[in-house]
């Protein structure tokens, strides 16, 4: 099987994203009090820095910070809300570590801006940026990576994979038309948005698609119900489940795994890494 790679190399300030030479792990940072797995965790700011430092330590390459839960049948919080959580996490994040790149989980432009003023990096939008309209062209203006997720307001689909594609598709055309460079757009699938058990399941079998369309895919399939469903196992009791996800999706080309559980993502990445590195079939693209 043919696997393509982009080579990409995000310099943001001491902090360096260089993407085509390994697998990358995105360290997920929940300061909610009510998200799916980890609620409530790490609301205290020393506590969340802490923890984020053990991430990189475990292996993660970079941070995503959150400060909205937007599990199935989340309640939205109002921006002011959403700062007063991840601001000081950022801030002292930052300073305890400015090599580590941190991106910011919303799509509320208002607080992407004061998120990368913070000391953030990267812009993590699980609406695609059609949201907030303002969010590309905070994007633009800031110069900073944004990893546009699959979603939408219904799951009235026509032909899915085509459908998710388009969607994805869209939201590209929308950044480049604010003024986001083409090699900072990161796209991702949006496994368990706006998808029952049977397309999540199907998404995964057509990563390979969505690397085609021609930019780097982060896959974020940490603890999800479709794999707790599948396995009829707790949250806290299903890291194989996850783990098999990523190897699936390093198989298909995803660059990027946004992952709770660090260490044993970290070697199942590594082994895949081994096998798709050494592979001639692994194509690289600038």
């Amino acid at each position: 099987m043919k696997t393509t790679i982009y080579e990409r190399t995000y310099r943001m300030g001491e902090a360096v994203l260089e993407l085509g030479a390994s697998t990358k792990i995105m360290g997920i940072l929940n300061v909610t009090p009510d998200s799916f797995s980890d609620g409530g965790r790490y609301v205290d700011p020393e506590q969340a820095v802490r923890h984020a430092l053990q991430m990189v330590e475990d292996g993660a390459d970079l941070i995503d910070i959150g400060g909205e839960s937007t599990r199935p049948g989340y309640e939205p919080v109002p921006a002011e809300e959403e700062l007063r959580r991840i601001i000081p996490v950022i801030e002292a994040l930052h300073r305890a570590a400015p090599h580590i790149p941190i991106s910011v989980d919303t799509y509320k432009a208002e607080v992407a801006r004061e998120a990368i003023k913070a000391g953030a990096h990267i812009m993590n939008d699980i609406w695609g940026g059609k949201k907030d309209p303002d969010m590309l062209q905070a994007a633009a203006e800031l110069g900073c990576p944004v990893i546009l997720m699959h979603n939408r307001k219904d799951m009235n689909y026509g032909d899915f994979a085509a459908d998710v594609v388009r969607d994805l598709e869209e939201s590209v055309e929308l950044a480049l038309k604010a003024g986001v460079a083409g090699e900072r757009i990161i796209l991702d699938p949006g496994v368990g948005f706006a998808k029952n058990l049977p397309e999540n399941l199907r998404i995964m079998t057509q990563l390979d698609r969505l690397v085609k369309i021609g930019y780097p895919v982060l896959l974020a399939t940490s603890r999800k119900k479709f794999i707790r469903t599948v396995l009829d196992l707790p949250v806290d009791d299903i890291v194989e489940g996850t783990a098999a996800t990523v190897a699936f999706g390093i198989a298909q080309g995803c660059q990027i795994v946004r992952v709770h559980d660090i260490k044993p993502i970290k070697r199942t990445v590594d082994m895949c890494d081994a096998m798709l590195y050494a592979s001639p079939d692994t194509i690289r693209v600038k």
